[in-house]
């Protein structure tokens, strides 16, 4: 943990405009005294599931990554929150008084400040602030129902070839990586790339997925191709 310079609080502002919407005396007793400014390394683990939450994450730079576990060890990403989003698992948390349903883990390098519960709710009085956090809910509400239905409805075939694309010609994945954010097994999504490599869709490296027929895999993730 390490304090925050002037300008790592003036770039934070610009990411979430609603800071600034704030009374001067309130965004500043919550970014310089009320909240928990960390810089954690890829990998790190930010809150876990069914424990409380400790802080409302507002990320700098970097990334996190939220899922949902299962008994089995399987997990479900939900989303995952860059600079200037928010996490609305947390916010749930906070303004429910219950234990986090949903795990979040560094992706990358990440520069975070965290605002504790207290100066969460200093924030949320004012009208501008409760403004956004609402706003996120909405857009996430309408992300995880997409994710709901493509789990319920689409194949786990046209999901997979959904997730690699929009990522160039080269993407740099493991297959663990991909099955976690699919939410099925790793001996699954290995099983599929190697059925689209046969069909000469994709080459697979250690850790790199070649796309060579990138308008296939399209019309597989439409479901305009039968399953492979």
């Amino acid at each position: 943990m390490s304090a925050p310079t002037d300008i790592e609080i003036a770039q934070l502002s610009e990411l979430y405009p609603a800071l600034k919407a704030l009374p001067p005396a309130v965004c500043e007793q919550a970014l310089q005294q009320q909240a928990m400014w960390v810089t954690v390394p890829a990998g790190a683990v930010l809150f876990e599931e069914q424990a409380p939450c400790q802080g409302f994450p507002m990320v700098l730079s970097g990334e996190v990554r939220v899922a949902r576990g299962s008994s089995q060890g399987r997990a479900l990403e939900l989303y995952r929150v860059g600079p200037g989003e928010l996490c609305v698992v947390s916010a749930s948390c906070l303004f429910g008084q219950h234990l986090l349903s949903a795990n979040g883990v560094a992706t990358s390098a990440t520069r975070l400040a965290v605002l504790t519960p207290p100066a969460f709710d200093a924030c949320c009085e004012h009208e501008p602030f409760r403004r956004f956090v609402f706003g996120v809910f909405a857009d996430r509400l309408a992300d995880l129902m997409a994710l709901a239905e493509a789990v319920a409805f689409q194949r786990l075939d046209q999901r997979l070839a959904a997730a690699l694309l929009g990522h160039g010609e080269v993407l740099h994945a493991s297959h663990q990586a991909l099955a976690d954010e699919l939410g099925t097994v790793r001996e699954m999504v290995t099983r599929l790339l190697r059925r689209f490599e046969r069909s000469g869709w994709l080459s697979l490296g250690r850790e790199r997925i070649e796309l060579r027929d990138a308008a296939a895999l399209r019309r597989l993730a439409a479901g305009e191709l039968p399953a492979v």
